[in-house]
């Protein structure tokens, strides 16, 4: 099932409707083309874009710009280094860890740009279908993302632990407190695709939806605070998302407790 949030103000005298319908606009055979996927395929080429950029200008010699990465992308591997304590699985997840931080935002703030949700077609009830829309209001989507770092997170453990002693966390015939307590691991292990996903789904959500029904109802003196509310609120998420990722893989290459 296909969820997208969408809001948007019709012409009828009821004004102001909240969707959880998909803002399609077309198909590929049978593939409906939505807003948020084309909004996540533009992501993903400004960032192959950038970082190409990035790339191509890289010196012995750090300019301006150089640095600030550097800086930022130091800091971040520090951290992540910090927290796995050991630069193997440092050098084996910061990657992913960054680009699941960088991705998410970017699908975030790209839906949020003054005039982007503007553009588009108006479909045969004269609502407007825009061609870009916030990835993060997509339930697909950010249960994609979950299923990345999920699959991420297991394979840490096996790869750490082997595949006994990481099954041993959920299975355990030891005892039957110790075959409770890995069941309750197991049930918490697979509500992480239901809390990641619902959690960055309906933030997100919940705060695009609060954004447009100021704007309409107050159209230029509110949404300024809102606005700059929901660019923190969309990096808080992306941060939020890759730091679970990261402590759940701390957690994974763990060895059990007998």
């Amino acid at each position: 099932m296909n969820l997208i949030a969408t809001v948007y103000a019709a012409e009828e005298p009821a004004g102001l409707s909240v969707h959880l319908d998909p803002y399609v606009v077309g198909h590929i055979g049978s593939m409906p083309i939505t807003s948020t996927l084309i909004t996540v395929w533009l992501v993903m080429v400004l960032l192959l874009i950038v970082a190409i950029i990035i790339k191509s200008r890289l010196s012995l010699v750090p300019g301006k710009l150089q640095s600030v990465f550097e800086l930022l992308v130091g800091g971040a591997y520090d951290y992540v280094h910090s927290v796995l304590e050991d630069k193997k699985l440092t050098n084996r997840y910061f990657p992913i860890i960054v680009t699941i931080f960088i991705f998410i935002l970017g699908i975030n703030w790209i839906g949020l740009i003054p005039g982007v949700g503007a553009i588009g077609f108006y479909d045969e009830h004269r609502h407007l279908v825009p061609l870009l829309y916030p990835g993060s209001t997509d339930l697909n989507i950010t249960i994609g993302l979950t299923i990345v770092a999920f699959v991420t997170i297991e394979v840490a453990g096996v790869l750490a632990i082997g595949v006994w002693k990481y099954a041993g966390k959920f299975i355990n015939l030891r005892s039957p407190l110790s075959f409770v307590l890995g069941l309750i691991e197991l049930i918490s292990e697979l509500a992480r695709l239901i809390s990641f996903s619902f959690r960055l789904f309906g933030n997100v959500f919940a705060g695009k939806t609060l954004l447009l029904v100021t704007i309409f109802f107050v159209p230029y003196i509110l949404p300024v605070p809102i606005y700059a509310y929901e660019l923190f609120v969309g990096l808080i998420q992306a941060l939020v998302f890759a730091i679970l990722t990261l402590f759940f893989i701390k957690l994974a290459i763990e060895e059990p407790f007998h």
